[in-house]
């Protein structure tokens, strides 16, 4: 839990976000496996605040069912007239004065677009303003190009802050100050609420704007301080597409610094995407063009790529993965997976087992160093311990009605260009031949022969298919024969 936990966290997401010119709400545009409010969220949550809100406005309902389903615990608060950042404060305030939520501490009000912003900045922001004894504490950054931001205006003496100047009223002085406001904030709880009470509309916008308790509060005597970003892209919010991209960038960049920090080989971090939600052992190994998403954990000393895509994938000890795309997949302790395969969601393969070149599974079962070696779909089937199934095998599961089950036993060997007909089981130890269409059960240690008797019919080409090149060569190849006698 924060030493500094907070009495509440405010997210500001009600915006409408016009400028990413989408159908789906700004702060649900994903990166990385979240949504932009999801890594707000996740960042807070580092925090243990008693309270959680987010303000909703803007596709109040998507947001709404999309906070219900990344976090239970979360309130919401709803804006339903855009009417400026202090208003939205205080709708999310009131969410929880509604509920008989007596507020006694910190609050720390975020922005929902801004997916770099770390749970330790807002530890170092919540502290600040503890240690401080500020009403209001301001998480600034310095920036290399300041153009466009509130600059932020401090007493020379004691570094309190007097202003937040927005750039276009800001002298030549103030334009060229490079510390900006982030729009991320530290309240004491009661000043904070009576504050919002006194704020007005009186500007170009006709809105409540929140940096005017900033200087509601420095009037009534109080102390308005700052913590700065140690990382100013961490305070980026998210506007564009082109934002968005960058965004992206940034975030993957770090997800991978840290993974590489904790022994993971990265041989190409160019090529290589992960999500938040990936998680490493030590000495993985992740080879060029993969992208590890959802879900996916690597164990130790296990090999993915290069070009493989892999979500919600466990891949155990020793494993190798490599061209391949795997969907809530399993893939045991030192398997092998392709080159060109294709795990979808319920395909587990045991310690030592191999899905080949060119295989699909789904659904399926593969035992302890059971072998799908090349071109085989295998679907809802479950195969045992040590058996090898045949190139070119189809496990034809579907009657275009309702799906069957295969199961094959252990140490069974099926022939190349099987059809395995489900609902059909194989036994322990038994073969089926070359070419079979398996229709019926096979008893344990039986070969099972399901195809026609081969017939040859002479002098078939000649007789169909007279002066073309197959009749000329097999009238060569007689003469030859007959040569040979």
């Amino acid at each position: 839990m924060s030493a500094n936990r907070p009495a509440a966290v405010v997210v500001l997401a009600a915006g409408e976000g016009t400028r990413m010119k989408s159908a789906t709400p700004k702060v649900l545009h994903a990166i990385c496996g979240r949504s932009l409010v999801g890594h707000v969220v996740a960042a807070s949550r580092e925090l243990s605040p008693e309270h959680l809100v987010v303000v909703v406005g803007h596709a109040r309902e998507q947001v709404t069912a999309h906070l219900a389903e990344i976090d239970a615990e979360v309130r919401t608060a709803v804006q339903h007239e855009q009417n400026g950042t202090g208003h939205a404060v205080r709708m999310g305030l009131e969410e929880l004065s509604g509920s008989g939520v007596a507020l006694d501490g910190t609050v720390i009000v975020v922005c929902g677009d801004t997916p770099l912003l770390t749970g330790a900045t807002l530890e170092r922001l919540a502290s600040a303003h503890a240690t401080d004894g500020n009403a209001v504490t301001v998480l600034t950054a310095e920036v290399p190009d300041s153009t466009g931001y509130g600059r932020i205006v401090r007493d020379a003496a004691s570094g309190a802050v007097t202003a937040i100047v927005e750039h276009k009223d800001a002298t030549d002085a103030q334009r060229a100050i490079r510390e900006i406001n982030s729009g991320v904030f530290a309240f004491d709880a009661q000043l904070l609420t009576d504050a919002l009470g006194k704020v007005r509309t009186d500007n170009s916008q006709g809105e409540e704007y929140l940096t005017d308790v900033l200087g509601i509060l420095r009037e009534a005597g109080h102390r308005v301080g700052a913590a700065v970003a140690g990382d100013h892209r961490e305070i980026l919010g998210i506007n564009n597409r082109v934002q968005l991209a960058e965004a992206r960038r940034l975030l993957n960049e770090r997800l991978l610094e840290r993974a590489m920090l904790s022994g993971v080989t990265v041989v190409d971090p160019g090529t290589t995407w992960i999500d938040a939600t990936v998680t490493f052992e030590p000495d993985a190994l992740v080879h060029p063009g993969t992208q590890l998403l959802g879900a996916t954990h690597l164990a130790a000393h296990s090999e993915v790529g290069p070009n493989s895509r892999l979500t919600d994938t466990t891949v155990g000890e020793g494993a190798v993965v490599s061209f391949t795309v795997a969907d809530r997949a399993e893939v045991g302790a030192g398997a092998g997976v392709g080159p060109y395969a294709y795990l979808r969601p319920g395909s587990r393969l045991g310690a030592k087992s191999k899905a080949g070149t060119y295989v699909e599974m789904k659904n399926a079962s593969l035992g302890e160093g059971s072998k799908v070696p090349h071109l085989s779909y295998v679907g809802d089937a479950t195969i045992g311990d040590h058996t090898n199934i045949g190139a070119a095998s189809v496990f034809v599961n579907y009657d275009g009605v309702n799906k069957h089950h295969t199961t094959i036993g252990s140490h069974c060997r099926t022939g190349a260009d099987n059809m395995l007909v489900a609902p059909v089981t194989i036994g322990d130890g038994a073969y089926t031949a070359a070419g079979s269409v398996i229709t019926k059960d096979v008893p344990p240690g039986s070969l099972a022969v399901a195809r026609g008797q081969q017939r040859n019919i002479e002098g078939w080409v000649a007789r169909k298919r007279p002066g073309s090149a197959a009749a000329r060569a097999a009238e060569s190849a007689h003469q030859d024969n007959q040569g040979d006698q």
